[in-house]
């Protein structure tokens, strides 16, 4: 059996890597990303937070831009949420009079929230987000009924504004900084508005739906997406978000919970790492120097 030369072997990267626009693309990378993009699908159907996952893998393909792996990021993910909120939509039968309109808001917070970051460093941001997401697991683990069943703080108007006011926030946050977004959410709508872990989840992916549609909207003028890539990305993000949102619906609000708590810490050692390369360590080097 003749053995392949090493010339051919660059010959099919090449050509793999110029099919989907980056030219150092490896077959084993390429197939690294679909693994990572079928795991976020997963956790973002549950508790959201997949973003955590999927884009720091993209960043690691040698000559993508940071922008790029933005938008193709997006691209995935929009598809990946599409699915898990219908899944949600037919099984967990979420009240669209809420989640509607405060995805509609959260869509137009995104775009606040890009505008801001076009002129402030998120990481003058990450500390306090550090220190909310510290609190929403101590929270979580010292009230376990919290989110064990659907008990509304409020009703009629009061409950619409306050839907909206947290959608707004939530979309600036993800138009701003952006990971962990639907992690916010669930326990956004577990904690403030009393909805129990599922029916959260199920309203979560239809807000977050809308903010990743809306920064997909920005990133297509400019050129950033990478279609092909983003589309075999889609198709992986999809089939995890499917098999995510089938098994939060079937095991239900303790399931959920817990795989919230460990999305939680991964967000929180995530951003602590950025806040200490960011913040931290530069004042140290200064007092060191």
């Amino acid at each position: 059996m003749a053995l392949e030369s090493p010339h051919a072997r660059y010959c099919d990267l090449v050509e793999i890597g110029q099919l989907l626009g980056l030219e150092q693309l490896t077959w084993a990378m390429l197939v690294f990303v679909i693994l990572a993009a079928f795991a976020a699908g997963w956790i973002d159907a549950v508790v959201g937070g997949g973003g955590l996952l999927q884009l720091p893998v993209l960043l690691l393909i040698p000559g993508i831009a940071p922008v790029q792996a933005l938008a193709t990021n997006k691209l995935a993910s929009v598809f990946g949420t599409a699915t898990s909120s219908v899944t949600y939509y037919r099984r967990a039968k979420p009240d669209i009079r809420t989640a509607l309109p405060m995805a509609l808001i959260a869509l137009l917070g995104s775009f606040g929230g890009a505008a801001v970051a076009t002129v402030l460093p998120s990481a003058a941001f990450k500390p306090i987000i550090v220190i909310a997401l510290l609190a929403v697991a101590i929270f979580t683990v010292f009230r376990p009924e919290l989110g064990a069943a659907t008990k509304l703080r409020f009703s009629g108007r009061r409950h619409h504004i306050t839907a909206g006011a947290a959608g707004a926030v939530i979309g600036f946050y993800d138009g701003m900084i952006g990971p962990g977004t639907g992690t916010f959410l669930v326990i956004t709508l577990v904690a403030l508005m009393g909805y129990d872990f599922l029916q959260a989840s199920a309203k979560a992916k239809i807000v977050n739906l809308a903010t990743n549609a809306g920064a997909l909207l920005l990133f297509i003028p400019h050129g950033s997406v990478l279609w092909l890539l983003g589309g075999i990305l889609a198709v992986a993000n999809v089939a995890g978000s499917y098999l995510g949102s089938r098994m939060a619906i079937s095991r239900g609000t303790k399931f959920i919970r817990v795989v919230f708590l460990i999305v939680v810490v991964a967000l929180i050692a995530k951003l602590g790492v950025d806040v200490w390369n960011e913040n931290i360590a530069p004042g140290l080097a200064l007092l060191a120097g």
